[in-house]
């Protein structure tokens, strides 16, 4: 059969190319799997909001308790799968990564409190600041931005306990479903609001202060994508209570945007802005003039 022969010259081409992900420990983790774990850490995040499930005081602990138990599980197992396919080495017991894997996956359960509050401040940020939001719960429910940060806590907290590639799955799923890219690496304080959010690209050392607010098209970005810099801050600094609007372009791990400021649409900066700032195209004003 013609179909006999297609499917041989597709097993060939896997021996050849290459490019298949077994379910092997010494391989990568599944995306899927990943992506499964997030939608259950949502229901955490935020119950009875983002899933089908019907739930009340009666049942909220159990149904709470069945979500913990399967992150917990897959998480460690995909986990394991990055640390083993991360450290190429053969001698390390993969017992050990499992321990690894599996104390990582719990502590990311005790965080959600914290990140609850952090990420309720990030909803009332979105509320306070878009006089289109007629409630908390409409942003919880509708807003992208909310959504990509959301997603950010969660990978940003895995990145620091040294979990390498399932963070930026993470991110990168939620920019494949909002237009919005937060690389997990970068460090965002709290009150965070992204308006719109289409097109908003945030580089893996950027730092961003509290009470910023930006909308869609900005991008905070590096002067070179050189490999060699993979170690070096290559993305800006926002102070707190910054304002960016539209299409705007920040670049440069040396460039400063000052506290209080506000930098307008279509602008491209290349160079620190002091405090108490209003940059426009072609127009500066700061508390000096």
């Amino acid at each position: 059969m013609k179909t006999d022969v297609a499917i041989d010259n597709i097993l060939s081409s896997y021996d050849k190319y290459g490019g298949i992900n077994f379910e092997e420990a010494q391989n990568f983790p599944n995306r899927q799997n990943v992506i499964d774990i997030l939608h259950d850490i949502h229901f955490l995040i935020f119950p009875g909001f983002r899933t089908a499930d019907d739930i009340d005081r009666e049942t909220l602990r159990y149904v709470t308790g069945q979500r913990v138990n399967r992150i917990v599980s897959m998480l460690t197992r995909e986990i394991k799968k990055a640390l083993l396919y991360t450290v190429h080495n053969a001698e390390v017991e993969q017992s050990h990564c499992f321990k690894l894997a599996e104390q990582t996956s719990l502590a990311l359960i005790e965080e959600i409190p914290e990140l609850r509050r952090k990420i309720g401040r990030d909803v009332q940020a979105a509320y306070d600041g878009d006089p289109a939001a007629k409630s908390t719960k409409e942003v919880i429910v509708s807003y992208p931005g909310l959504e990509a940060i959301v997603v950010y806590r969660v990978a940003h907290f895995l990145g620091e306990n040294g979990v390498p590639v399932i963070p930026r799955i993470m991110t990168e799923y939620a920019h494949s479903r909002t237009g919005i890219d937060i690389n997990p690496g970068a460090e965002i304080g709290e009150s965070f609001f992204i308006d719109h959010g289409t097109g908003v690209v945030i580089g893996e050392t950027t730092v961003i202060g509290n009470n910023v607010k930006i909308y869609q098209g900005v991008t905070l970005g590096a002067l070179s994508v050189k490999k060699e810099l993979m170690n070096k801050k290559r993305h800006p600094t926002i102070e707190d209570n910054v304002t960016i609007y539209a299409n705007s372009t920040i670049l440069g791990g040396q460039t400063v945007i000052g506290h209080d400021s506000v930098i307008g649409g279509n602008t491209w900066i290349t160079r620190s802005v002091p405090p108490n700032s209003t940059l426009t195209q072609g127009k500066r004003q700061d508390p000096t003039n």
